[in-house]
């Protein structure tokens, strides 16, 4: 059965830097999602990188555009971000705005995140599934 997924950031970069050693982290069969803020922050990542990397990541960044579904910022993912932030705020556990519009894209849209960050915890949000990756 296929898994519903939304990659974080760091799974973006360490796929590009696995090459084609992807499928320690996807299988064939997987239903990827990427927020619009996680291919912004990964686009910013090619501007900034030493220009003998950008070709590479450029590309990367072009094939795995053609397989996944770009996961825009709606009203549904507005509302979750709204849930996420108040919570946050409320338990005195703030997470960055952008780990923040990733969770509530990936709740938003059922999916599970996929990420390295340990340091988000993103199981602990309400409604936000996550799978931690080592």
């Amino acid at each position: 059965m296929a898994r519903q997924l939304a990659l974080d950031t760091g799974v973006l970069i360490a796929l590009e830097k696995a090459g084609s050693s992807q499928t320690v982290i996807l299988q064939p069969d997987d239903n990827i999602g990427l927020s619009l803020i996680a291919l912004a922050e990964y686009r910013a990542g090619i501007v900034c990188a030493q220009s003998e990397y950008r070709p590479r990541m450029q590309r990367f960044l072009d094939n795995f555009l053609s397989i996944v579904t770009l996961l825009p910022y709606d009203d549904d993912v507005l509302e979750h971000h709204v849930r996420l932030l108040a919570w946050t705020r409320q338990h005195g556990a703030p997470r960055g705005q952008n780990d923040l519009i990733i969770a509530a894209t990936a709740a938003a849209t059922g999916r599970t995140l996929l990420t390295f960050d340990k340091r988000a915890h993103f199981n602990d949000l309400p409604g936000v599934r996550a799978q931690l990756l080592s």
